[in-house]
């Protein structure tokens, strides 16, 4: 038996371990045959083994993304990047310069605007930019992808108006004449992506393809693509992610979550439709609240900078405690988005009624982000077996000021509680909930192990950094758990599926700072070299 692949270095990180030694991990089709010093290897290399010796750059394995939007994230790439803008006028001013690489397309696409950045940190109206673009529709994502920006031409075409009532769970934002002043909060804004995304099944194509094409250069060989409300989850399109796996052409895992709404005969017809070993539903997928910016989180206690408000539910706690006892009685993992402290609770008060009621299971249930949480809380994730499935950037993408002025500097303390949470024996999980951060693993690390905020300088409560070995196994390890596949996934092992990263360096070996500098050299998923950024590598075929 000889392997197809042999791969070397000084430094190969298991995930069994808390550091990485020398290692020559050998693959043979789609799995791990052997992990074992180089020199043990010999009878394992014949005359077609690609062999490669990487020297002292890290080998690990692949990163799992534990919550990604694929196709929202795909369109992304292509659209208007806001986040460097420092008032509405500029943020206006980017949009223009790039319709004009657009004049084909009818809308205008963008993401990251935020606002809390901008010198008078208040919302945009739809009034600059119908300055710039009285004909032609725009819509641009807040940093968060809870609200969005438009202009009167989009408004005219989904036909909201003065008249227009806000749906479930959403907000038109008005003047004080009730006209919309452009900013649509939650679910609004699904009002108006129906027209933006009525893209041909050939455009969807086109944008998975490039979602694919970007996991692999970040070294991502499995990912867990959420529902992700309405305005988020427009694009998603199972029968495209199906055609790529039948042609063999998804060079990653996906792990499906859609959503959890009561109806669990249809949740039970897609888990039977997809259930292979690249393309399967793991589970289902829920929002609890909204964010701390829009105060759509929601709080124990009221917003300190707003005193009349607590935030709100998406749902009603009945539904969603029935909805939780049914797909858990039906065997389903499930994922609730909850980031204020009551949504947290809430989430995890429903998944002990459902143990109550339905008994106690290896459920994989998770919290997603985690941001403002309850101290009594914390050691509830480990008692409950709850995941806690976290994006450390996060905290570093809202402007930290805004961010505190909202919650008050007691709720503050408890803050993306990484460290605690983990403390007391729970799973932890990492993603980057693309595209409201980048696709970046790395970037996600560093935040985890520096705690640098919004500002680039000042750590914000520095007691929760993790070491770099937990980081990197929650970005692994972590995400194959929450996934009921840690027995072949997420750790480099004899027997296990080989889903591996080659970055070009040693993370262990330099200062922390220079992690965001650090790149994939190569990505293997599946056995299958799918990214390779140095073509002078003469052994790699």
């Amino acid at each position: 038996m000889k392997a197809d692949i042999v791969l070397s270095s000084e430094a190969v990180f298991t995930g069994l371990e808390d550091k990485p030694r020398p290692l020559a991990v050998a693959i043979l089709e789609n799995r791990i045959i052997s992990v074992a010093p180089i020199e043990e290897m010999n009878t394992l290399i014949g005359e077609h083994t690609i062999v490669q010796h990487f020297g002292n750059h890290l080998i690990m394995p692949g990163f799992h993304d534990s919550h990604v939007h694929a196709m929202m994230g795909s369109l992304s790439l292509e659209s208007v990047n806001l986040f460097n803008a420092r008032s509405e006028l500029e943020a206006v001013k980017i949009v223009k310069e790039f319709s004009k690489s657009i004049p084909e397309n009818e809308w205008i696409i963008g993401f990251m605007w935020d606002s809390s950045y901008w010198d008078n940190k208040k919302f945009p109206t739809r009034f600059s930019l119908d300055e710039v673009f009285p004909n032609r529709p725009v819509v641009l994502f807040h940093a968060e992808g809870h609200y969005t920006w438009v202009n009167s031409k989009a408004l005219n075409i989904a036909n909201i108006n003065k008249q227009t009532k806000n749906p479930s769970n959403g907000v038109i934002e008005r003047s004080s004449n009730g006209e919309p002043t452009g900013i649509l909060i939650e679910e609004a804004s699904s009002l108006i992506t129906k027209y933006a995304y009525d893209f041909t099944k050939d455009k969807k194509r086109e944008l998975f393809r490039s979602f694919l094409k970007e996991a692999s250069r970040n070294g991502v060989t499995s990912v867990n693509n959420l529902y992700g409300t309405e305005t988020l989850s427009q694009l998603d399109d199972f029968e495209i992610f199906k055609e790529f796996e039948i042609k063999d052409a998804l060079p990653l895992r996906m792990h499906l979550y859609p959503v959890l709404n009561g109806d669990i005969k249809e949740a039970l017809q897609l888990r039977e439709r997809y259930q292979s070993d690249k393309l399967r539903v793991s589970g289902l997928k829920q929002f609890i609240d909204g964010v701390v910016t829009s105060r759509t989180a929601f709080m124990l206690e009221p917003y300190s900078d707003s005193p009349e408000t607590f935030g709100l539910p998406a749902h009603s706690i009945e539904d969603l405690k029935n909805w939780v006892v049914d797909a858990d009685d039906h065997g389903f993992n499930i994922r609730f988005h909850a980031i204020g402290d009551a949504a947290i609770r809430l989430a995890l008060d429903s998944y002990e009624n459902a143990q109550n009621i339905n008994g106690k299971r290896d459920s994989r249930h998770s919290i997603e982000h985690i941001e403002v949480i309850h101290p009594d809380d914390i050691s509830r994730f480990a008692s409950l077996g709850v995941i806690a499935s976290m994006q450390p950037d996060h905290f570093a993408l809202s402007e930290r000021e805004t961010y505190t002025e909202r919650i008050g500097p007691k709720r503050e303390k408890y803050v993306f509680a990484i460290n605690s949470i983990k403390k007391t024996g729970a799973q932890l999980s990492f993603g980057t909930d693309f595209p409201i951060d980048s696709f970046n693993p790395l970037l996600q690390i560093y935040r985890a192990i520096t705690r640098i905020d919004s500002s680039g300088k000042a750590v914000w409560n520095p007691e929760e950094c993790i070491s770099l070995s937990d980081a990197l196994k929650a970005y692994t390890y972590g995400s194959a758990f929450g996934t009921s596949r840690e027995h072949e996934l997420g750790t480099i092992q004899e027997g296990k599926l080989a889903d591996l990263v080659v970055l070009d360096r040693n993370l262990f070996q330099m200062q922390k700072e220079e992690i965001l500098e650090a790149s994939v050299q190569m990505t293997i998923s599946d056995g299958k070299i799918v990214y390779l950024k140095d073509k002078t590598l003469s052994t790699i075929k």
